[in-house]
């Protein structure tokens, strides 16, 4: 059995769904197929937008947005229309009444939204052009934790459901679509994985098949050096060992989400990078190599980064007791480290700037210590790197925080544009 993912670019349209249909048709076989979808093009950040104000002109824009793709791919089927403004409007309906609930509980139960509109949408046209299709809901095959946008998966469970769910009778050339991103709690509430989380469950529902292989198809060749949003010129790389591909997602490469790999390299199981635009072209491979080819400068950007500088109040010296109070206190937030240097006086920390997260980690910091931060920030990640490329790549910019091992460089800059 294999497993596919498509991301949000994949199904951003009519046009684009019926390519997602064409590729699947292409690798039916005599076994099912599992397929992972994504919410539909930039709907995520949408409801990330409802999360926060419940505005009924983006909702329109919701619904609008669904039903315009729904019009063009089934122009016949009125059902359809009506299946998924209900949905919509079922979903989204008493959030004003959410606004005292803990945002991360709030988000999960708004957001999850995307993932549930798209994967209907889809599975429903793959059934009306001939391609036997069965939807199942992601939230009763994955199971987490009650860790909200962040959701740490219950393997034991999970995977006696999916087992349960996708292989029993399993035998005719279908398709089993199911959502990307989101599991369930055991008392039945919605999580999410962690933003770009769909690439994960499409390994977590590998690793609980034992699968063939894992394809994620996106509009790239492959696994690219560098983002082409910042470079001109990249080199697709053929292929990668798992341990250098965990490195690089853990850095922030935005090809694969930082958790896929390891339950792929537990089970020995493949991945494969393709390009949905290219369907019949190679891509990259991740997988029991000896090393990363073609070796070359490999370029990761975070932007809109917040540098915070951690000191004691008394003016002593940063030591265990500290640390511990501060990672509490990010561990309570909910925010991820990026990069961290310790001093003597001081620790600093690299974090996404995230305006609802931020603030409340300032504030809890600020009672132990003094916080001071700096912001409109990048952190850039060169693995591979050489002393012409960091000066090249830097390009004049002040370097706020800087770190290099053997292998490994990350500089802090202040927000520009990088040098191709």
């Amino acid at each position: 059995m294999k497993v596919f993912k498509f991301g949000g670019a994949s199904v951003n349209s009519a046009a684009a769904v019926r390519n997602m249909a064409s590729i699947v048709r292409s690798h039916l076989s005599n076994e099912p197929l599992v397929v992972v979808v994504s919410a539909m093009g930039k709907t995520t950040n949408l409801l990330e937008r409802i999360v926060v104000d419940d505005d009924q002109a983006l909702c329109k824009q919701l619904v609008d947005y669904h039903l315009h793709i729904v019009r063009e791919l089934m122009p016949d089927d009125t059902e359809a229309e009506q299946q998924i403004a209900t949905m919509i409007a079922q979903h989204l309906a008493g959030t004003t009444d959410r606004v005292g609930e803990d945002y991360a509980f709030r988000y999960d139960q708004v957001v999850s939204l995307g993932e549930l509109v798209s994967s209907t949408i889809v599975a429903r046209f793959l059934n009306q052009i001939g391609i036997e299709c069965e939807w199942l809901d992601a939230r009763q095959l994955v199971f987490t934790d009650q860790h909200y946008r962040e959701g740490r998966v219950d393997w034991e469970r999970t995977r006696q459901a999916v087992n349960e769910r996708l292989t029993q009778g399993a035998q005719s050339p279908k398709v089993y679509l199911t959502q990307g991103f989101i599991g369930g709690t055991p008392d039945g509430h919605t999580t999410t994985l962690g933003r770009e989380g769909s690439d994960y469950s499409a390994a977590i529902l590998a690793h609980c098949l034992n699968a063939e292989s894992v394809t994620i198809w996106k509009d790239v060749p492959g696994f690219l050096n560098a983002d082409p949003k910042f470079f001109a010129h990249t080199v697709k790389i053929d292929h990668i060992p798992y341990n250098e591909a965990i490195e690089l997602a853990y850095y922030g490469a935005s090809v694969i989400h930082p958790k896929t790999v390891k339950p792929l390299q537990n089970k020995g199981i493949p991945l494969y990078v393709r390009s949905f635009v290219e369907p019949t072209a190679v891509g990259s491979a991740i997988g029991d190599f000896d090393s990363i080819s073609p070796e070359t400068p490999l370029y990761i950007f975070r932007r809109r980064q917040i540098l915070l500088s951690i000191l004691p109040r008394d003016f002593s010296f940063i030591a265990e007791d500290n640390l511990q109070h501060i990672f509490e206190a990010l561990s309570e937030v909910g925010v991820r480290v990026n990069l961290m240097q310790n001093s003597a006086l001081s620790f600093s920390i690299c974090v996404d700037d995230n305006p609802q997260l931020i603030p409340s980690l300032v504030e809890r910091l600020g009672k132990l210590f003094r916080v001071r931060y700096n912001a409109g920030l990048q952190l850039i990640t060169v693995r591979y790197y050489t002393s012409d490329v960091i000066e090249n790549i830097v390009d004049g910019r002040r370097i706020l925080l800087e770190q290099r091992s053997r292998l490994t460089a990350q500089i802090v800059v202040e927000e520009g544009e990088a040098q191709s």
